[in-house]
C-alpha cells in the first residue's frame, strides 16, 4: 500500500506539476483563457477530446469477454465529451452572428444537430456491417476447419450483409440448419471475431470524425461580428 504524501513531499511533488497548485485538500489547476467566448471555446475543443480520447481507449481495450469494467470508463469519459459540447455548442453558435439573427441560428443549430445524429449513427452502423460481414467471409474461407461447401453456401445467403446476432442464437440456428457440430463452434468463433473488427471499425471512424472536429474547433469564433474589439486591440 502506498503511503500517503505529507504537506512537504506533496508540495515537492507540485512544483513538478506547472500549473497545479494546492487548495485545502484539492489539487487544482486554473486555465486562464482570457474571456468568456474564447473559455467556450476551450470547452467545445475539450469535449471533441474527450470524446476521441475515449473512442481510442475503447478500440484498444475492446477484446472477447470484455466486461463492464472495460466499457465503463471509456463511456463515462464519453459522457463527458458530450455533456460539455451540449451544454456550450448552442452558446457558440448564438454568438457567433449578430442578435438579430440568433433565433434562426438556434433553430437551424437544432435541426442540423439532429439530422448530423442520424446520419453519423447510419454511417456508423454501415461500416459496423461491412466490416462485419468481409471480416467474417475471409474468416470462414481462410479456416481450414470449416468445409468450403459451408463457405460458398454462407456468401450466396449472406450477400446482402450479415446481421448482427449474438452467438446464442447464431449456434442455434446452425444446428437448425444441420451443421455438424465442430463446424458451427468454428463458425460461431468467426463470428466472434467478425463482430470485434465490425465494432472497432465503427470506433475508429468515429474517433476519425472527433478529432477532424477538435481540429475545426480551433476555427470557433471568440467574438461576435460587430461586437467591439477588445480593449487595447488594434483591429
Amino acid at each position: 500500500m502506498r503511503a500517503r504524501l505529507d504537506d512537504d513531499a506533496a508540495a515537492a511533488r507540485l512544483a513538478e506539476l506547472p500549473g497545479w497548485e494546492r487548495t485545502g485538500d484539492e489539487i487544482v489547476r486554473t486555465f486562464d483563457c482570457g474571456d468568456f467566448p474564447s473559455a467556450v471555446a476551450f470547452v467545445v475543443r475539450v469535449g471533441f477530446l474527450s470524446l476521441f480520447a475515449s473512442l481510442i481507449i475503447l478500440i484498444t481495450l475492446l477484446d472477447l469477454g470484455a466486461g463492464p469494467e472495460i466499457i465503463t470508463w471509456p463511456m463515462l469519459l464519453a459522457g463527458l465529451g458530450v455533456g460539455a459540447l451540449a451544454s456550450q455548442l448552442g452558446a457558440v453558435t448564438v454568438s457567433a452572428v449578430p442578435d438579430e439573427q440568433s433565433g434562426e441560428v438556434g433553430g437551424l443549430q437544432n435541426t442540423v444537430t439532429n439530422l448530423g445524429a442520424s446520419i453519423g449513427t447510419a454511417l456508423a452502423g454501415a461500416v459496423l456491417i461491412s466490416a462485419l460481414t468481409a471480416s467474417f467471409f475471409a474468416g470462414i474461407q481462410g479456416n481450414p476447419a470449416i468445409p468450403e461447401e459451408v463457405s460458398s453456401n454462407a456468401q450466396v445467403q449472406l450477400a446482402g450483409g450479415i446481421p448482427f446476432i449474438s452467438d446464442a442464437d447464431l449456434r442455434t440456428a446452425l444446428q437448425d440448419a444441420g451443421v455438424p457440430a465442430a463446424t458451427t463452434d468454428e463458425i460461431v468463433e468467426e463470428n466472434e471475431q467478425a463482430r470485434l473488427a465490425g465494432l472497432r471499425a465503427s470506433l475508429a471512424v468515429l474517433a476519425l470524425f472527433a478529432l477532424l472536429a477538435f481540429v475545426f474547433a480551433t476555427g470557433i469564433p471568440t467574438r461576435q461580428p460587430g461586437a467591439a474589439p477588445p480593449t487595447g486591440s488594434d483591429t
